[in-house]
């Protein structure tokens, strides 16, 4: 289990400090500068310290033409994975019913009979 580390407000005041100015490309290079482990760190001292605008938010606007593509297109996903599972579990009953009626006329290479007869796909 790893300690917990516990920064001091003038180290949370200087790291602030230096992405406000630009040293920093991205929140994740001060993290990794200054070896900061926890997931949101700096994001927790931002709002603390008032520096709100350090946060990064994401806004999605999105249309109700957009809203509704974005259903149809999940809906059709669904419907591609569940024919995709049907496909799938209609080969493995063609491979085992293969098996049996091979064993059952007496072939063992399985493999090569299916080689000799696939020409006629």
């Amino acid at each position: 289990m790893q300690s917990s580390i516990r920064y001091s407000e003038a180290f949370k005041l200087q790291v602030l400090r230096e992405i406000e100015a630009g040293r920093f490309e991205t929140r994740g290079a001060a993290y990794r500068a200054y070896g900061i482990r926890g997931q949101g760190t700096i994001e927790r001292w931002a709002v603390k310290y008032g520096k709100n605008h350090l946060v990064g938010k994401v806004v999605r606007v999105e249309t109700a033409k957009e809203v509704s593509e974005l259903k149809r297109l999940r809906q059709r996903v669904k419907d591609l994975e569940k024919a995709l599972a049907d496909e799938r579990l209609g080969h493995m009953l063609s491979q085992a019913y293969l098996e049996i009626a091979c064993e059952t006329a007496g072939i063992e290479d399985v493999d090569a009979f299916k080689k000799k007869h696939a020409g006629g796909r």
